[in-house]
């Protein structure tokens, strides 16, 4: 192929509360908070935005707190794990960390070579923190409590969970010119030529398992690198090619967007590198300011007075 997608932009999954959520993945995670602003389709609803300084594609981690949300259910055509990159000897660093926060969490265990540690998150979204073969050279952020020892690099892999794993990775390597770099079992890994971390995609596959149901602790969708609006469009016109429907292009303000369900029915998404986060805010001032789509703006006393506080 010419081209392929580097690799994951975002992640997008649903909480419960929004304080409890806040707290969990800027304080215990020690992830920076990127962006506070609203659902574009929920304006009473919060969109948080996790990441690392920049909030640089393939470390940004979105949630939608819904605070009735019910449990959802992990199983076929859906995305099941989140996994981040963690330095080598950090292992011992996030179990005792995760056992002082109560969290629930296996032993340390490998994968493809790699060791890692799975843990759930408050609202029983399963992450996991791996150690990568190849040396993870991004910058991370750092906090009081999560030195640079020990803090994530980003994006390491993302896993979907489908019934059958054949067209799903039909796509990701006719479309995303994607490569399968390993299999163990019913595992599979795919990974972007590129070598750009955070590209690997698992595809596990477990025929006759119960369909999963996308609610509170779930993945909502799986965002994907695209340089630019030229490039998101030769992707748009490949997946309708494959009777695949896909959006038009949207407009996130961080970043366009072009949404589509692949054939395993994990809703994807297609997100520019650009304009990024700083388009609204300073650096030094990410996350500190509610920021509202400008459709909104004229509501903003009300939208304001019915989000949850966070401090």
């Amino acid at each position: 192929m010419e081209q392929a997608v580097k690799g994951i932009h975002h992640i997008t999954a649903i909480s419960g509360n929004a304080r409890k959520n806040y707290d969990f993945y800027t304080r215990i995670m020690g992830l920076r908070f990127v962006k506070k602003t609203v659902n574009f389709d929920d304006p009473h609803t919060y969109h948080f935005y996790y990441g690392d300084e920049k909030g640089t594609p393939g470390t940004i981690l979105t949630f939608f707190p819904w605070e009735e949300i019910m449990a959802g259910r992990r199983g076929t055509h859906m995305a099941t794990e989140v996994g981040y990159s963690i330095p080598e000897g950090s292992i011992d660093f996030w179990l005792k960390r995760l056992d002082a926060a109560n969290m629930i969490y296996n032993k340390p265990s490998s994968k493809f070579g790699e060791v890692y540690l799975t843990f759930l998150d408050p609202d029983g979204l399963k992450v996991e923190l791996t150690v990568p073969e190849k040396s993870d050279d991004r910058i991370p952020w750092e906090t009081a409590e999560v030195s640079a020892d020990n803090a994530t690099r980003g994006f390491h892999h993302v896993t979907l969970t489908l019934e059958d794993i054949q067209p799903t990775a039909d796509l990701l390597v006719s479309v995303f010119g994607y490569q399968l770099q390993k299999n163990h079992a019913n595992r599979y890994r795919f990974a972007s030529p590129s070598g750009e971390p955070g590209s690997y995609v698992d595809l596990v596959e477990a025929k006759g398992e119960q369909r999963g149901h996308v609610a509170g602790g779930s993945v909502h969708h799986v965002a994907f690198r695209m340089k630019d609006e030229a490039e998101q469009l030769l992707y748009r016109e490949k997946i309708e090619k494959l009777g695949l429907h896909a959006t038009e292009q949207l407009d996130r303000k961080y970043f366009r967007s072009v949404y589509f369900r692949e054939p395993g029915g994990v809703l994807f998404e297609l997100a520019t590198d650009s304009p990024g986060f700083t388009v609204d805010e300073p650096l030094a001032e990410l996350g500190t300011h509610l920021k509202l789509p400008a459709q909104f703006e004229p509501q903003r006393q009300e939208i304001e007075s019915k989000l949850i506080k966070l401090g």
